[in-house]
C-alpha cells in the first residue's frame, strides 16, 4: 500500500504544479490510506468520484465522510457508493470530526467555492469538479485562499484525455500547419442531453452560471491547452429562444404534466431507477425536481451563444454553442500559416450511420461503458498539398474514454511522465471559466471583456515553455 499511496501523493503534486503558484505535496504520511470526504451526492458525486473510487482505488484512499444538504440523497449514495462512513448535512461538522485529508467538492456549482475556501482553510487538499467556480469575484477568493493555505487545489478535466483530442494536440505541438492563426469551434448538444440542462437547475444563472460556464468550461480549457496560450479578450452575443417560456405549454413536473402526449421534450423519468431513488424519492428534503419542465419561466441562461475570443498570443477563435441540435457533436477547424486542421465527433453525416441520439447521451454519461471498435478522422491540409486524413480509433462513454484515462493517471501512472500535458491544476481551472464568465458579461453589457480585469492573473501568450516528446 506504502508504494501506491506514494504514486496517488506525487500524482496530486504533479497536477497541482500546473498552477501558477508555488505548491507542496501532501503532508501526511505514509502509514495510513488517504482519507478522503465528499461534499455533493448528485450524480456525479456519487459515480465518478464516488462508487468509481472505491472500486479502484479502495488500496490507498478511504471514505471518512459524505456530506449533502438533502439527508435523503446521503443516505442513497452511502448504499450506492459501498460506504461505511458517517453521513453529514452540515459540511463544517463533517471537516471538524473527520480531520480529511482531501476534500472532493461536487455540490452545485455556485456553492463550489464555498467548501474549496473552507477545505483549504481548514488544511486540507481539495479536487473539485468542473467549473472551478461560477463568478469572476469567487474566482479570486479561491485563487486567495489557495495561496495562502499552501495547500493543492486540483480541477477535475477529462476531456483533455480522450484519444482524439490528444491525437489534436499531438499534430498542434508538432507544428503540423505552421503557427495558429485562428480556430473555428463549434459544439452542437442534441435534444436529449442539451434540453436535460434546461429542466435541472442549470437552467438557472445563480445556480450554474449559465452554460457558458457550466458546459463551456470543457471547451474552453480544450482551447487553452491546444493553443498552449491564454485568453485576453472575449466579445459575445447571446439569447434564449428556445426553451424556458418560449415553450407552448408548462406543467409542475414531466411525471405530472397534462401535455406528455404532446410535447416531443417528454422526459418519463420512471424509466431510470438510479434517477428515481436518488432525485424523486427524496425531493421531500429540499423540493428538488429532477425532471422539472423545460418551458417554465425561470429559466434565465441562454439557449443560443456566440463569441469571438483573442488569445494573448494573437490567435483569434469564433465559438459557439447549439443547445437544441438534432445530433450531438462538434467540430473544429485550426488555421496556420501552413494549412489547416480539421476535427470533428459524432456527426452523423461524417460517420454514415444512424445514431440513436438518446441512446448516445446515456453512454457518453456512463463512465463504465466503453467501446473500443470505433474510429473518426482528423483531416490536415498543407498549403499547395492534398490532404492527408489520419484515422484515430474513439471510445463511446466517460467523456470519450476521458474519464477513465484522468483517473487511472491520478491514481495508477502518476510517474510516467505525460508529453501532452493534460493534467491541470488551478490556473487552468480560472482561465477556461474566464472565457465563458466574460462572455456572459459581454452580453449583458454589449462590450469586449478583457480577460485580466476578472481577477489579477495575467494572460500568458505561452503558457508551457516546452514539453518533451
Amino acid at each position: 500500500m506504502r508504494n501506491s499511496r506514494r504514486k496517488f501523493l506525487t500524482s496530486i503534486s504533479m497536477l497541482a504544479a500546473a498552477s501558477a503558484f508555488p505548491v507542496q505535496s501532501f503532508g501526511f504520511g505514509e502509514s495510513r490510506k488517504l482519507k478522503v470526504v465528499l461534499v455533493g451526492t448528485g450524480i456525479r458525486g456519487t459515480s465518478f468520484w464516488g462508487k468509481r473510487l472505491v472500486d479502484e482505488y479502495s488500496d490507498i484512499l478511504e471514505f471518512v465522510g459524505l456530506s449533502d444538504v438533502n439527508s435523503g440523497r446521503l443516505n442513497y449514495a452511502k448504499k450506492y457508493i459501498g460506504v461505511t462512513c458517517p453521513l453529514f448535512t452540515n459540511f463544517d461538522e463533517m471537516l471538524k470530526k473527520t480531520k480529511p485529508d482531501l476534500v472532493i467538492v461536487t455540490t452545485v456549482d455556485a456553492t463550489h467555492h464555498e467548501f474549496i475556501i473552507k477545505g483549504l482553510e481548514n488544511g486540507c487538499d481539495v479536487l473539485t469538479e468542473k467549473p472551478l467556480t461560477t463568478d469572476a469575484d469567487k474566482a479570486q477568493k479561491i485563487l486567495d485562499a489557495e495561496r495562502k493555505s499552501g495547500k493543492n487545489l486540483i480541477v477535475g478535466f477529462n476531456y483533455r484525455w480522450s484519444p482524439y483530442n490528444t491525437k489534436i494536440k499531438e499534430l498542434l505541438m508538432n507544428n503540423t500547419i505552421g503557427d495558429i492563426t485562428s480556430v473555428d469551434f463549434h459544439w452542437y448538444l442534441n435534444t436529449y442531453h442539451g434540453a436535460s440542462y434546461f429542466r435541472r437547475w442549470h437552467g438557472l444563472k445563480d445556480k450554474g452560471g449559465s452554460l457558458w460556464v457550466h458546459k463551456a468550461t470543457h471547451h474552453f480549457d480544450l482551447l487553452n491547452w491546444w493553443l498552449n496560450a491564454d485568453p485576453s479578450e472575449v466579445f459575445a452575443y447571446g439569447n434564449l429562444e428556445h426553451y424556458g417560456s418560449n415553450g407552448p405549454f408548462k406543467g409542475a413536473s414531466c411525471r405530472t404534466c397534462e401535455h406528455k402526449a404532446n410535447c416531443e421534450y417528454y422526459f418519463d423519468i420512471t424509466k431510470n431507477q438510479r434517477l428515481m431513488d436518488l432525485y424523486v424519492a427524496n425531493e421531500n428534503h429540499d423540493g428538488y425536481i429532477r425532471d422539472n419542465c423545460l418551458f417554465r419561466d425561470e429559466i434565465d441562461i441562454y439557449d443560443k451563444m456566440s463569441a469571438q475570443i483573442k488569445y494573448a498570443n494573437d490567435v483569434t477563435v469564433n465559438y459557439s454553442l447549439t443547445t437544441y441540435s438534432p445530433f450531438e457533436g462538434w467540430r473544429i477547424a485550426f488555421n496556420g500559416t501552413k494549412g489547416r486542421i480539421e476535427a470533428s465527433l459524432d456527426i452523423p453525416y461524417n460517420i454514415n450511420t444512424n445514431v440513436d441520439q438518446a441512446e448516445m447521451h446515456a453512454k457518453e454519461m456512463e463512465q463504465n461503458a466503453v467501446e473500443e471498435a470505433m474510429s473518426e478522422n482528423i483531416i490536415v491540409h498543407k498549403l499547395w498539398n492534398d490532404f492527408d486524413t489520419i484515422t484515430v480509433s474513439t471510445e463511446k462513454g466517460g467523456h470519450g474514454g476521458g474519464d477513465k484515462r484522468l483517473h487511472d493517471k491520478i491514481f495508477k501512472t502518476p510517474e510516467t511522465e505525460d508529453p501532452y500535458a493534460r493534467s491541470a491544476g488551478i490556473r487552468d481551472g480560472i482561465m477556461s471559466i474566464l472565457i465563458g464568465i466574460g462572455a456572459r458579461n459581454s452580453i449583458e453589457t454589449g462590450n469586449p471583456i478583457k480577460i485580466g480585469e476578472l481577477t489579477d492573473l495575467v494572460p500568458q501568450a505561452k503558457r508551457i515553455k516546452s514539453i518533451k516528446k
